[in-house]
């Protein structure tokens, strides 16, 4: 009997070690929820990007929705874990496929989906090319099996606040960012912030949609705010630590890659040059390379 518990306990730590025991959503506050801290960066997984939900009196808000009908259907089911009540509404931070492409699994509950107008015709201009080309992304068609793309049927320019009843959610987009149309998803209450991809923490961002001006405006918008928790878009919760070191990183990667392409490097010198200066991060190197190829070269 005890050798048989021992082998058990062999057993679970070695399928634990290997990720068969998937993370579920950690508790943020009372009543929020939020994938965080995500460590299998895969196509698949989402590239590990970050949802959550908000529970108010009258419904549910849904931060986010992953990157396919499978995936929003495991969020459900995190979800369903937590809370029955009814969920009304959806908020895309941006329509980038690895955080709007679960928008099909809501809709059909009847959520209203919520985004920035600019990222409402980015998903119009690019999602159905996209999926219809999801190997360029390290997807197979099975990994997309019933997933359709649902377009916001709700979208804004600046703010929009939302009343669930018992907690206001305030929607803010500052400038472009991450996209033309990134936003924020604000509990003044609980001086909580998902951030969406305006913030990577220990992740390398994808940067090639990104306006650089605007978003270190951004960031020196939401360092002025009465924050403490930030949910990034990628990567452990986070504060603002976390988004003064974005900023760095994002103006340290810009003014390298635009000198080195000046000088006429190719994209292994320029790459090879940033990974010497660029500040450590676990995941997603290969972003590094990518970013430059994509932006800075003109190709990928």
């Amino acid at each position: 009997m005890k050798r048989m518990f021992m082998l058990s306990v062999v057993v679970f730590a070695l399928l634990f070690a290997q990720g068969a025991f998937a993370q579920g959503l950690t508790k943020i506050a009372d009543n929020v929820y939020s994938y965080v801290g995500e460590k299998d960066a895969s196509p698949g997984h989402s590239f590990a990007a970050n949802a959550g939900i908000v529970i108010g009196r009258d419904g549910v808000l849904v931060v986010d929705t992953l990157i396919s009908a499978k995936e929003g259907a495991r969020f459900l089911a995190d979800i369903r874990k937590v809370t029955d009540k009814p969920i009304k509404y959806v908020v895309n931070t941006h329509t980038h496929l690895d955080h709007a492409f679960g928008n099909c699994v809501f809709a059909k509950l009847g959520a209203i989906v919520i985004s920035h107008a600019a990222d409402r015709k980015l998903l119009e201009r690019v999602g159905p090319d996209t999926l219809k080309n999801i190997g360029n992304y390290g997807l197979k068609a099975e990994d997309m099996a019933g997933t359709e793309i649902v377009f916001p049927s709700l979208s804004f320019s600046d703010r929009l606040q939302i009343d669930l009843g018992d907690e206001t959610v305030d929607l803010i987009r500052v400038a472009p960012s991450h996209t033309e149309g990134s936003v924020v998803v604000y509990l003044p209450a609980k001086k909580l912030l998902f951030s969406g991809d305006i913030l990577f923490t220990d992740f390398h961002p994808f940067m090639a949609d990104g306006d650089i001006a605007g978003w270190t405006r951004t960031i020196d918008a939401l360092l002025a705010m009465d924050v403490e928790r930030i949910i990034p878009g990628h990567g452990p919760l986070s504060g603002k630590k976390d988004l003064r070191e974005m900023k760095e990183y994002l103006v340290l990667f810009d003014s390298t890659a635009q000198a080195l392409a000046a000088e006429g490097k190719d994209a292994d010198a320029i790459v090879a040059e940033l990974k010497k200066r660029l500040p450590k991060r676990s995941l997603a190197e290969w972003m590094i390379a990518y970013n430059v190829k994509a932006r800075y070269l003109g190709k990928q």
